[in-house]
């Protein structure tokens, strides 16, 4: 594992520091160009830098570190090694890796043989020419982040700047093909937006590398600018007409890309948007959902407080059934985003919707956190929609999830479920991407790796 002091060297960025951080949100709040909720609070109440809240007695850095070696050995590949794997293709590489960049690496996405793109070509390999989503670079650029792991940070972090810098613009393309310039789909997702401003940021608190900070404001702007909706200020899923209602059709809203965190760092360093209306209106938008509902949230939603199948068809069809009303692929997300504002911020709004996550799977499961209960993806409206019950036994994405709804609210459950969490293990497959990189996430989380930077 490298450490920060010897990735630096790979970034050439200045050593000059800006003005120390400070939490807006604890001060008087910024004015706001347009509308905000009527019950929207405002304000975070202070936290002393380095203040968080109590995780499980159990909690143990060294499960994340010792699970790290083997995520990466198996969904992370460099671009170096795969030229190898690739020499046919590799000399197309350099079209995008040159220069400042040529020093990359990406998280594989599962491989996919329905699309001729992203398929496996080696068979039974992972380290396939799969493609790779940016997703998987904001998450692993976070894990790597918290691992104090600067040479794979700086690598995907080369891997998002190649391919802004290829195609001309700030937000990093949602789907690309290994390290090639044949473009997969150059439309945004605002989560990935939002973990890899979030990475720099962190890596910035932590080694005061200015490049950092200034690519982060770079792509907080255009995250106002193309995936922020004026007047109201909700995080739209994405850049085209698709996502941000340019189409004529409603605006799907996915609760699971609210983060937090990033609005709140974005506030420290950019003065200049108005972050805290976002949190607001996303908060307000969040708690009005759980409310209207049983307590979960749906995948997929409209502003009018229905669930709602998105415009590209991602939760379902009529031969496959629909689960977009459920707590199901998007929403496991929730939890950790939520869980992680409330132990480093301690918000009150954090608190109420872990607690009504937390009420829900103890009655479900009788407050066992080893319940079969937990696999299940609980229906937002069961007017909308049934319950999914498709896992035959617990994943660990979800074991995590509902652990972290514990965090601030029941330290039992807290403490017996991040027992199990720390028993589980990597699967490590060809289709495992998601469960193993949010398992990545969770424990880390659980674990006291997120490690507050200011």
């Amino acid at each position: 594992m490298a450490s920060l002091a010897l990735g630096l060297s790979a970034c050439g960025g200045e050593s000059d520091s800006a003005a120390a951080p400070v939490d807006p949100f604890n001060s008087t709040p910024m004015s706001q160009a347009g509308p905000v909720p009527a019950s929207s609070t405002g304000t975070t109440p202070s936290t002393p830098a380095g203040t968080v809240a109590a995780l499980a007695s159990v909690a143990n850095p060294n499960v994340p570190i010792g699970l790290y070696p083997s995520w990466l050995g198996f969904h992370y590949v460099t671009l170096e090694a795969e030229s190898q794997y690739y020499v046919d293709f590799a000399s197309g590489f350099s079209y995008v890796f040159n220069g400042p960049y040529a020093a990359a690496g990406r998280v594989i996405w599962s491989t996919q043989a329905s699309n001729n793109q992203c398929k496996t070509e080696i068979s039974g390999a992972m380290k396939s020419r799969a493609c790779t989503v940016s997703e998987g670079i904001g998450y692993g650029m976070l894990i790597s982040a918290f691992q104090n792991d600067a040479e794979t940070f700086n690598r995907l972090w080369n891997y998002s700047r190649g391919y802004r810098a290829y195609n001309n613009q700030n937000l990093t393309p949602w789907i690309t093909r290994s390290f090639t310039f044949d473009l997969v789909d150059n439309s945004s997702a605002t989560d990935a937006d939002l973990d890899i401003a979030t990475s720099l940021i962190l890596m910035y608190q932590k080694t005061q590398n200015q490049e950092y900070l200034n690519d982060a404001l770079v792509i907080a702007k255009a995250i106002w600018d193309e995936e922020i909706e004026p007047g109201t200020y909700m995080i739209m899923s994405g850049n085209t007409s698709m996502w941000n209602g340019k189409n004529g059709k409603p605006i799907t809203y996915n609760l699971s890309y609210f983060s937090p965190v990033a609005l709140r760092l974005f506030a420290m360093y950019d003065g200049t948007h108005q972050w805290e209306a976002v949190l607001n209106a996303m908060y307000d938008y969040m708690q009005k959902m759980q409310a209207a509902g049983t307590g979960v949230f749906p995948d997929w939603s409209l502003i009018g407080l229905t669930s709602v199948n998105p415009p590209n068809g991602a939760a379902g069809n009529e031969k496959t059934g629909f689960t977009y009303h459920s707590f199901n692929k998007e929403s496991v997300r929730i939890p950790w985003r939520i869980a992680w504002d409330y132990y480093w911020f301690q918000d009150p709004r954090a608190l109420s919707v872990l607690t009504v996550l937390n009420n829900f799977i103890v009655a479900k499961s009788n407050g066992d956190p080893g319940s079969a209960a937990l696999a299940i993806n609980y229906s937002w409206n069961l007017a909308e929609g049934a319950d999914v019950a498709k896992n035959t036994s617990v994943p660990t994405q979800w074991l995590a999830a509902w652990c972290a709804t514990g965090i601030g609210t029941n330290s039992k459950w807290l403490e017996d479920c991040t027992k199990l969490v720390n028993a589980s293990g990597l699967t490590n497959n060809a289709n495992s991407y998601f469960t193993d990189i949010l398992l990545m996430l969770y424990s880390e989380l659980l674990n006291g790796m997120f490690t507050k930077t200011f």
